[in-house]
């Protein structure tokens, strides 16, 4: 009787389908991304951040960045989607802002970081990711039938 009455509507707010299918490899992505970008960015900073403390700082917020993303697309609920939008939304600023200064002023960024040179020292992946997050969001959007639930 309580399966009977829980019915669909009940655990539909509880789903999340971004971390289904695609969305489960692009977790796992953003998951790699966040451990190697925080490992990266601790050690720079504790063995030479005197030699590039602008991009060594830069590392650690992309490390951030990753983590809060990571977390928030495997949450479910329309809160954790906004945060996912916010999140992938900074990445992709971060890589444009951080590639072009990069390329303009290389004096600021002796070393590079996650996003220098739009993400070259990973394969342009930094640069790929954000993009692919957000059309993955875009198609995993909340309804808005749910949203005004």
């Amino acid at each position: 009787m309580k399966d009977q009455q829980a019915g669909p509507a009940a655990d539909a707010p509880a789903r999340n389908t971004r971390n289904t299918g695609p969305g489960r490899l692009l977790i796992a992505v953003y998951g790699v991304f966040a451990i190697s970008a925080t490992a990266r960015a601790g050690y720079q900073i504790l063995t030479k951040f005197s030699e590039a403390p602008l991009a060594y700082l830069l590392s650690a917020f992309a490390a951030l960045v990753y983590v809060v993303a990571t977390v928030s697309l495997a949450k479910a609920g329309t809160t954790w989607f906004k945060v996912s939008v916010a999140a992938v939304l900074v990445e992709l600023a971060g890589v444009l802002v951080v590639g072009t200064l990069s390329v303009l002023d290389s004096v600021q960024f002796p070393h590079e970081t996650v996003w220098s040179l739009f993400g070259r020292g990973y394969g342009f992946i930094p640069l790929l990711l954000p993009v692919l997050g957000l059309v993955w969001l875009y198609r995993r959007r909340p309804s808005q039938a749910k949203a005004a639930q």
